[in-house]
């Protein structure tokens, strides 16, 4: 069952344009200070808001990062299907979503960042919740892979598809974890070069 963040607010228009508001604040601090050093204070600031006004839209600092993990996962995903929406064998969606999927991730480094460092914070229903979003996202890649075996353009056993869906996601999100040490390697190349090495493990 999908988490529902209570507010004391009751137009829904109202409590989604503030909680966009009060999310990209948050992205921002997290990102910079960490969320243990973030203060609700700062978040409302950040967002226009009293600290007051803030308490109508969440009730702690946590429901703000699980608003702020939920609408990251939010984004990759829809991007993600937005590349899908093309005809043609799966071989040629999967390259087209590994591309996009390796795209979001260098538009959002720091929020995929934020996600894995600070999702730990999260009591125990959002962390499963967050959890859940993230592999929304690998199912994309694994039906995909299935639909490649089926239609013959993917040459690689249906046992190998669920390690393969997690690969395509780790080795996307490599550019956020590992840009420390990939700073002299230009970001085409790096997409380039890691969708051939996924097409090919996948079976292209």
């Amino acid at each position: 069952m999908e988490i529902t963040i209570s507010s004391q607010v009751k137009d829904p228009e109202r409590i989604r344009q503030r909680r966009a508001e009060i999310v990209r604040a948050a992205v921002g601090l997290f990102a910079e200070k960490g969320f243990h050093r973030t203060t609700t204070r700062e978040i409302a600031q950040a967002s226009g808001l009293s600290t007051g006004a803030l308490y109508e839209y969440v009730a702690s600092k946590e429901d703000v990062l699980f608003l702020v993990c939920r609408h990251i996962h939010h984004t990759i995903l829809q991007q993600l299907k937005a590349s899908l929406a093309v005809e043609g064998p799966a071989v040629q969606r999967l390259r087209q979503s590994i591309q996009a999927f390796i795209g979001v991730m260098d538009s959002m480094q720091d929020e995929v960042l934020l996600i894995y460092q600070e999702s730990k914070s999260l009591p125990s229903p959002f962390l499963h919740e967050v959890l859940r979003q993230e592999s929304e996202i690998t199912q994309v890649f694994d039906n995909l892979l299935h639909e490649g075996i089926r239609d013959g353009s993917l040459r690689t056993s249906p046992k190998n598809v669920p390690l393969l869906a997690h690969d395509i996601v780790v080795a996307g999100q490599m550019w956020a974890f590992r840009r420390w040490a990939l700073n002299t390697m230009d970001f085409a190349d790096f997409a380039a070069s890691q969708t051939e090495r996924l097409m090919e493990a996948c079976g292209s």
